[in-house]
């Protein structure tokens, strides 16, 4: 099995998707001879050519809509808008536009685009190049929503992603993209909506994602020394969300900590405590605990950056508590 950095993983599930199918190509700001802000499109100008790999003016708003175009008119883009900052100057094209044509055509358009872009601190970019949005997006009927956290889930899901027809934003964290792992020979798609326990326990349950999937398991092998069990699900797939996975994992560990990079106030940490809340009460031995940033716009300084974004610690700390154990 080769091993491939979550970088070159995306990179492969692109160039594999574009050696299948000429209907799949690939633009965005500086992705061809750059190849792309973080590498990710390098070297797939010299394969496909300037046709498939194309450079875009400086406009999200006129990016996304040329992409919802062309997959209008039957071709599968792939968009990619630099930072998922950058997503507020499309916001009409993906709420209004790419995530309403199938249902107000009653089904006789199909829109499948894949929009994918990266995001998140650890790495001081600054309050304007850091944020985590995907919850603002979880919100939008018609509107798939994908956040991959390893090489082989971030292969797989992109290629289901390009080959659904509906539109899909596909979110990547920034700080992941060196991350490596064996893959297997040939690609394997992953379902849309289909979670992944990293690891199985009996005392606590920790959903998370992104970055943060990394973090709980850290947490996880830390408090294994102190005797304490947990599972670590990710559920891949924000929307759809798998949420039959989540629940019997719960109603396994009786307890659960949901934890991601975003804000707390308003996370997609919310939603999930709302489906545990609602379908495992009565296996719930403890309130959920929550994870995420504070209510804070992402500082620059490197030490300031650190405090306001969850770590390990945290995961631990929260793990701990709900297990009426002392977190600190």
């Amino acid at each position: 099995m080769p091993e491939l950095s979550y970088r070159e993983a995306v990179r492969d599930a692109l160039s594999a998707a574009m050696r299948k199918d000429d209907d799949v190509f690939i633009m965005g700001e500086d992705i061809a001879e750059m190849g792309g802000s973080m590498g990710v499109t390098q070297g797939m100008l010299d394969e496909f050519g300037a046709d498939r790999v194309r450079n875009t003016p400086i406009s999200e708003m006129a990016l996304v809509g040329a992409g919802i175009g062309a997959a209008l008119q039957g071709m599968r883009p792939v968009v990619e808008v630099m930072y998922e900052d950058f997503l507020t100057l499309a916001c009409e094209q993906i709420v209004n536009q790419a995530a309403k044509h199938r249902y107000m055509s009653g089904g006789q358009v199909k829109v499948p685009l894949t929009i994918r872009t990266q995001g998140g601190a650890g790495w001081s970019p600054g309050a304007q190049h850091a944020q985590q949005l995907e919850a603002w997006f979880v919100h939008i009927p018609g509107l798939k929503v994908v956040f991959a956290s390893t090489p082989s889930d971030a292969r797989g899901l992109l290629w289901s992603a390009i080959y659904d027809d509906n539109p899909v934003l596909f979110f990547e964290h920034r700080t992941l993209y060196g991350l490596k792992e064996e893959v297997p020979d040939e690609l394997e798609p992953i379902p849309i909506g289909q979670a992944r326990v990293h690891r199985e326990g009996e005392d606590v349950t920790v959903v998370a994602t992104g970055r943060l999937v990394h973090e709980a398991l850290g947490a996880a092998k830390e408090a294994e020394e102190q005797g304490v069990s947990v599972e670590v699900v990710d559920p891949r797939t924000l929307q759809p969300l798998d949420e039959q996975t989540i629940v019997d994992s719960v109603k396994k560990t009786n307890r659960a900590v949901v934890a991601h990079e975003a804000v707390t106030k308003g996370g997609y940490g919310a939603e999930v405590a709302s489906v545990i809340q609602h379908e495992a009460f009565d296996w719930l031995d403890a309130p959920v605990e929550r994870v995420g940033a504070k209510f804070v716009p992402i500082p620059f300084a490197p030490v300031m950056e650190e405090y306001v974004v969850p770590h390990q610690a945290e995961v631990y700390e929260a793990i701990m508590r709900t297990v009426g154990g002392d977190g600190n």
